[in-house]
């Protein structure tokens, strides 16, 4: 059957058999191997992707079911200019990996969980990520890592705020 979806703002599409799953497609067919495939039951979570916004575990989906939808991978975090996503900065200044198998879907679920709570506290962290195994780290040094980026947005927010301020006021 033919799909066809948006991935990382790229139009894609391809002949498959129905019963491909997503996350096949993102490796096999469009080489976007930074999606790992872990555990073939859905429980450690590094196949984490976002459909339509929301994160998923592209293990558990359908590349039929993705088509005519919108796909965001690792692959799409790093940023316009090249310059990597503070999730990316927090996890590589906290230490936040060890071998990094599971690092695709934990970065995939932080920059969710701060786009949408930019100023989470380590509970909500660890809830946000619940469903995601890291077999190395203890989890300290992914929360770290996230608390980073969150911390380096609001820095940034408050730079530009105050930046605009002042540019407002020499007017």
């Amino acid at each position: 059957m033919q799909v066809s979806m948006i991935v990382n703002g790229e139009q894609v599409s391809g002949e498959i058999e129905p019963r491909l799953l997503l996350v096949h497609f993102l490796r096999d067919h469009l080489g976007l191997t930074g999606t790992h495939w872990g555990c073939d039951t859905s429980n450690c979570g590094a196949c984490v992707v976002w459909l339509d916004g929301e994160p998923v575990k592209s293990c558990t989906v359908l590349a039929a079911t993705a088509s005519g939808h919108e796909v965001r991978t690792v692959e799409g975090l790093e940023r316009e200019d090249g310059e990597l996503d503070p999730v990316q900065r927090g996890f590589t200044e906290c230490h936040g990996l060890q071998c990094g198998f599971c690092t695709p879907g934990m970065l995939m679920t932080a920059r969710w969980l701060l786009d949408r709570n930019p100023d989470p506290t380590d509970a909500e962290i660890r809830e946000a990520i619940s469903g995601q195994i890291c077999r190395c780290t203890g989890y300290a040094t992914i929360v770290r890592s996230i608390k980073w980026a969150a911390a380096y947005e609001a820095a940034r927010r408050e730079a530009a705020t105050a930046d605009a301020s002042s540019n407002g006021s020499a007017s």
